[in-house]
């Protein structure tokens, strides 16, 4: 592995690497396994804001914490998941990726505690000057080619609504961002805010000690459930080698999450049908699954929400849980009441009211002092900004594992790097002609999407600009495409 350097002749003390990469969750970590695997002779380092790796699962600590993508696509190609558990709890997968970067020697590397906060790309010298906290203390790094690793949310700020009468509330409010390690819920009651992944997965678990936990929804969301063991899974890791079995079972699970997806693009009523009857068939016949558990938009508007072995309905049949449907008008000082006029008793009220997205983790970038605004700028291949140098963003599907995506960016940025240093390339510019109609680049209803599309970049409507939602369909372009495709390419300056 080729170590960073002091930058000779140019700002001397700074720490200079040829690729640096922002963030040491999913998309870093494989970023970096990935330039080790495929350019041996690039250097590279990351920043880090928080103490440890995993970004989003350090982050997310409260009851229940899990993913709602199965660990085979959640994985890395390259790192078997050796388990016929699928669906894991936040700490393992925390701990899977932590185990990652101390096996491919990426700790090393990594500068924990450096939050990133901006990025300054000069076109005279060819590459970026970043500048991050450390503490009280500010440094600065420069680097040819900046790889944004930071996923999307804001990790300090989620989005919070403010109800009437909050002030008069005499039990607890807690938002599962900030998970209070001292909370105490044994035997209480508590209000659940939401319907979304969050709210579903934190009620089964806080049900099994709580006296009772009411989900409060003000729209229902589409729940289907899930075995969190892998049967197939289990017996190809019994018969066959493990990567082997690994990358069938992935093959398997993509496959199958592409069928679904597009049947309920296709055919929504039938898809609709499908999950209510596997609803019906978990909360019996006289369940009024017109009230709780029917949307008013269409599957995969926005996205599925996961229960593993059916958890929160084994809640709900057992006594534990329910389910309240309705607008909150206020808080009262002994829980929350609806506009049905429905009060809901709670000593405990979580709001799992969504999150914020952040792009870019919030690094403020500039060409040459001047700002950049991703909302003007198309996305290039999933991966790049349309008229921005030298820039590499890991994003993840909307339908589908995040890693599979973030994966397909740093293969496809490292068989870039590649051909730039066989050609004696300096720099590679995404290049949309006038023709590129802009769209959405997520085709979701959901709250956070639509709170946050005035800051996100767009795509386009063909190949290299548009960012297709099938893994396979991405897969081939990505990996056989013309590499130049879309791309100004720039020698190196003499100096």
């Amino acid at each position: 592995m080729k170590m960073t350097t002091k930058t000779k002749n140019r700002l001397p003390n700074i720490e200079h690497a040829d690729v640096l990469i922002v963030g040491a969750g999913i998309s870093g970590v494989d970023a970096a396994c990935r330039l080790q695997q495929r350019c041996p002779d690039t250097s590279w380092l990351i920043l880090e804001g928080r103490e440890r790796v995993g970004g989003t699962w350090d982050l997310f600590r409260f009851p229940g914490v899990r993913s709602d993508s199965d660990m085979y696509t959640l994985s890395f190609p390259f790192r078997p998941w050796r388990s016929d558990v699928a669906i894991v709890d936040g700490e393992s997968i925390r701990q899977y990726v932590e185990d990652t970067a101390r096996e491919g020697g990426v700790l090393e590397r990594t500068r924990f505690g450096h939050r990133v906060v901006r990025a300054d790309w000069s076109s005279a010298e060819q590459r970026w000057t970043v500048e991050a906290e450390a503490g009280a203390k500010r440094e600065r790094f420069t680097c040819r080619y900046l790889y944004m690793a930071s996923g999307y949310y804001d990790y300090a700020c989620p989005h919070r609504p403010q109800w009437p009468g909050e002030s008069q509330y005499r039990g607890r409010i807690v938002h599962p961002q900030h998970w209070p390690g001292d909370l105490d819920h044994g035997g209480k009651s508590v209000a659940v805010i939401g319907s979304g992944a969050t709210a579903v997965t934190l009620v089964p678990a806080l049900a099994r000690t709580a006296a009772h936990v009411t989900m409060v929804q003000r729209t229902p969301s589409y729940i289907v459930a899930r075995p969190s063991r892998d049967a197939i899974a289990g017996a190809l890791q019994r018969a066959l080698p493990a990567r082997v079995a690994h990358g069938l079972t992935r093959w398997k699970n993509i496959l199958l999450t592409a069928f679904l997806f597009s049947r309920a693009r296709k055919q929504p009523a039938k898809f609709k049908r499908w999950i209510a009857d596997q609803q019906r068939h978990e909360l019996g016949a006289d369940y009024p699954l017109e009230r709780d558990f029917a949307p008013p938009y269409a599957p995969w508007d926005q996205r599925l929400c996961l229960v593993p072995d059916a958890d929160l309905f084994a809640a709900m049949r057992e006594g534990k849980a329910s389910i309240a449907t309705g607008a909150i008008v206020r808080f009262t000082p002994t829980g929350v009441r609806l506009d049905s006029g429905e009060e809901i008793a709670a000593d405990v009220v979580v709001t799992a009211t969504g999150l914020n997205m952040k792009l870019l983790g919030g690094v403020a970038l500039s060409l040459d002092g001047l700002p950049v605004e991703p909302s003007r700028h198309l996305i290039y291949k999933g991966m790049m900004l349309s008229g921005v140098p030298n820039l590499f963003i890991a994003f993840g599907y909307t339908n589908a594992s995040w890693t599979l995506r973030s994966d397909l960016t740093a293969r496809a940025t490292c068989r870039l790097l590649n051909h730039m240093r066989r050609t004696g390339l300096a720099v590679c510019t995404p290049r949309a002609d006038a023709g590129v109609e802009q769209r959405p680049i997520m085709d979701l209803t959901s709250g956070y999407v639509e709170r946050a599309a005035a800051m996100l970049p767009k795509q386009g409507n063909r190949h290299p600009w548009r960012v297709p939602q099938n893994h396979l369909a991405d897969l081939l372009k990505m990996t056989f495409s013309p590499i130049g495709q879309g791309l100004e390419f720039g020698s190196r300056n003499r100096a």
